[in-house]
């Protein structure tokens, strides 16, 4: 892990394995209400980190977790807290995501995931971590996880 010019920090994940891994560190660090935007191209890892943070909530086994590109939010709701996975793919914009109710989801009881969510940002909170997602190798991705308020709700730091 390091510092992405204090803005944020940065962690390397060589494998399928270490990006679930990330994931359930950032799902036990999660507290009701948080959210996070996860964004990269396709093929960058977002709904691997998703499938950790159901995990991390124990909300749901990896294989258990689906990409919600067809049904826009798949619900987990036996965790900690409930898990929120939104997949804004094929959304026009924010007025897309919040049609379907995400504004009392992304504000509510659970940990809120967003895939596209750069698609979609004015939808979001103003407080919520963004983790931007590269690919950097054949298997090894890059996170960039950057809090938008110098003083997030949540407790972020894996």
């Amino acid at each position: 892990m390091s510092e992405a010019g204090g803005a944020g920090w940065s962690v390397e994940s060589h494998s399928v394995a270490e990006t679930l891994a990330l994931g359930r560190l950032l799902g036990r660090a999660a507290r009701a209400g948080d959210v996070l935007a996860l964004v990269g191209e396709l093929g960058t890892g977002k709904t691997h980190l998703a499938k950790g943070i159901a995990e991390g909530l124990d909300a749901a086994a990896a294989h258990e977790v689906a990409s919600p590109t067809f049904v826009l939010c798949r619900e987990y709701l036996d965790g900690r807290i409930p898990f929120y996975h939104f997949d804004a793919y094929r959304l026009r914009g924010s007025a897309d995501l919040e049609a379907i109710g995400s504004a009392e989801i992304l504000t509510g009881d659970g940990l809120s995931a967003v895939e596209w969510a750069d698609r979609t940002p004015e939808a979001l909170p103003p407080d919520h971590l963004e983790v931007r997602l590269e690919v950097t190798g054949e298997h090894s991705r890059r996170s960039h996880l950057r809090p938008t308020d110098p003083r997030p709700r949540g407790c972020w730091r894996p």
